[in-house]
């Protein structure tokens, strides 16, 4: 195999192997990103969320009152109170869209 040929292989596998390890499952990024406020469980019974007042995604009306583009919008951009303070962080610089669509589903299931 030609020196070029090995270069191109090598570089193309490790692109994919990096794509592929880049994007973390949603269950992991719930853990990472949103259980401290939300919970494990999604109710939002953790000291942090209930000084936010986060919603109870266990809650059928709640979910039902929910849409997926809201939670994307949400998310991907963050929340702020009407004083301009952060409420809940922007995750579009960490999370890929493929990621925030993944948690939308993930908080679905929470709803008993």
């Amino acid at each position: 195999m030609k020196p070029t040929t090995k270069l191109l292989l090598s570089a193309l596998a490790f692109a994919t192997g990096a794509a592929l390890s880049a994007a973390a499952p949603a269950a992991e990024n719930w853990e990472n990103h949103c259980a401290k406020c939300h919970g494990a469980d999604g109710k939002g019974q953790t000291k942090v969320g209930k000084k936010l007042q986060v919603k109870d995604y266990t809650d059928a009306r709640v979910q039902a009152e929910m849409k997926d583009a809201d939670l994307i919008k949400v998310t991907t951009d963050g929340v702020v109170d009407k004083a301009g303070k952060e409420k809940m962080k922007a995750y579009k610089d960490e999370l890929s869209a493929d990621e925030v669509k993944a948690l939308v589903a993930h908080i679905r299931k929470f709803q008993a």
